[in-house]
């Protein structure tokens, strides 16, 4: 009986062989470097596909004459701040490595390790804002961590030059999608070789690898030495480490599975099922069990149900309804605040029992926990102002942050007496807070613009009894609407009845 084995993938180095298949690519980029005097941008991940890529754009211009080297290629890489730690070391220690490397050689090569903005970033998002854990139907991450530094760093190269060509280790092999995109981009070109892109104008797009297969590009690394002087193997290893099986074998037949699938990423990622990478490091290399804490928070991330986590309201205070529920809205204070102690006992944790080489690893920095502080105390009214205390106990040691400007209306006391009067009441606890901070920031004011509409949002946000009262509420304008035919802007809002209320309000804070 025959078996039906796999079918391999064709390789780019059937036709003309692995050596001039390669130097052929080399060449071809040469030409395209020559061509013009718009400047490159090479995406680099450190992973296996970007890795080939700048190999071929470095043995490119190191072949050229020192004196046709005059057009800049920047090599780009975007640490999300929350990147697998070992990946991210090995990124980072390769750009030194790099910037090093291309002075010696005398290459027009500049690396450039891209964040997100501090208002941008994961953990004040999260922490700060209350964003839930990504998710399909939310996606928030992508935009603000990966695709905002890049974009930001290519819209100034073309704003300086007019153009810019964008160099990537995009592949057909990669999916079926991946394919067709790229298939349909190259019926758009007008210039040899070069695709548009889609969401840059006046941005180019060179992919030399598009027709390799996973195999190709591991066939590349391992026989053609890194130029740059990092170690390939390593590089092999280390995506060795990050397969579940703990196996990435020389592929000798159609049968035989290849490494090229693993993935590296956020490891705080949502959007997958498990971290397979990071499990598999832990499991394959007992020096990375340090990791553990990592993993185990981003389980605790990833709950098929948050509700308990959630406020009811969305963040604007709103109530909408999906099937009877209230959609639920942002982490609710305790929630936020359990989940930067995590974080920070993580760290400490990792600190203590880790090598030497995270010693000094932060998973948050200090400038995201002061844009936490102050979306905690300025835009949620929260000045219990809990940050420094939790940093404190999670990590032994002060804060380090910078005193607040904001005047605090309340002492930390003074919230607790308010917590009591309040009876375990969540939303007249918030309620009372918030208008006394609003009450507390416009005193100051000789003109106090935007009082009246920041009672009115206050009280529109703790109008409600309870979640039961809240969704009572919304299913009868909902069931009101639908009977009157009322459009969404004349829907009625239960703070009509108590306009006088908030009037009368208002002149009592504001003498």
């Amino acid at each position: 009986m025959t078996r039906n084995l796999p079918i391999r993938p064709r390789s780019a180095f059937d036709g003309s062989g692995f050596a001039a298949t390669v130097e052929a690519l080399i060449a071809q980029t040469q030409r395209l470097y020559l061509a013009d005097g718009v400047p490159w941008v090479v995406g680099y991940s450190g992973g296996k596909d970007s890795t080939a890529v700048l190999q071929l754009v470095w043995s490119a211009l190191a072949g050229l004459p020192v004196e046709q080297r005059r057009k800049p290629v920047h090599v780009i890489s975007t640490d999300t701040l929350v990147e697998n730690p070992v990946v991210a070391a090995w990124v980072t220690h390769s750009l030194d490595v790099m910037k090093e490397s291309a002075a010696r050689q005398g290459l027009p090569i500049t690396p450039h390790r891209l964040t997100p903005a501090t208002t941008d970033t994961f953990w004040v998002n999260l922490i700060g804002r209350g964003y839930p854990a990504p998710r399909h139907k939310f996606r928030w991450c992508t935009e603000r961590l990966k695709i905002k530094p890049s974009n930001s760093f290519i819209r100034d190269m073309v704003r300086s030059h007019g153009e810019a060509i964008l160099v990537l280790g995009t592949r057909k092999a990669e999916s079926s999608g991946r394919s067709h995109r790229m298939t349909e981009l190259e019926s758009r070109r007008v210039r040899d070789l070069l695709s548009p892109n889609e969401s840059l104008p006046n941005c180019l797009v060179y992919s030399p690898v598009e027709n390799w297969s996973n195999d190709d590009v591991w066939t590349f690394l391992m026989q053609r030495p890194n130029p740059w002087g990092y170690s390939n193997k390593e590089l092999l290893t280390m995506y060795q480490g990050a397969s579940p099986d703990g196996e990435c074998p020389l592929v000798v037949d159609a049968s035989t599975p290849s490494c090229g699938d693993s993935r590296f990423g956020c490891w705080t990622c949502t959007l997958v099922d498990q971290d397979k990478s990071m499990s598999a490091m832990i499991q394959n290399d007992e020096e990375k069990e340090w990791m553990l804490p990592l993993l185990e928070l981003r389980n605790a991330l990833d709950v098929a149900d948050d509700r308990h986590l959630r406020d009811f309201r969305r963040m604007n205070g709103s109530v909408q309804l999906f099937h009877d529920r209230p959609i639920p809205g942002p982490y609710t204070q305790q929630a936020r605040e359990d989940w930067l102690r995590r974080l920070l006992d993580a760290q400490a944790w990792i600190r203590e029992n880790g090598p030497d080489y995270v010693r000094g690893l932060e998973l948050v920095t200090l400038a995201e926990l002061e844009e936490i502080r102050r979306l905690w105390v300025v835009e949620k009214h929260e000045f219990e102002d809990r940050l420094p205390k939790i940093y404190g106990a999670a990590l032994g040691e002060p804060y380090p942050g910078s005193p607040l400007d904001e005047h605090l209306p309340l002492g930390p006391q003074t919230v607790e007496v308010l917590r009591e009067l309040t009876g375990g009441d969540r939303l007249h606890f918030e309620l009372v807070r918030e208008l006394l901070d609003i009450e507390q920031r416009h005193r100051a004011q000789a003109r106090r613009a935007g009082l009246f509409e920041s009672l009115e949002k206050a009280l529109r946000r703790g109008f409600y009894d309870d979640e039961a009262d809240a969704t009572a509420r919304a299913h009868y304008r909902r069931t009101t609407l639908t009977r009157t035919g009322a459009a969404a802007s004349e829907e009625p809002d239960p703070l009509d009845i108590a306009d006088g209320y908030v009037r009368r309000v208002g002149s009592e804070v504001a003498p």
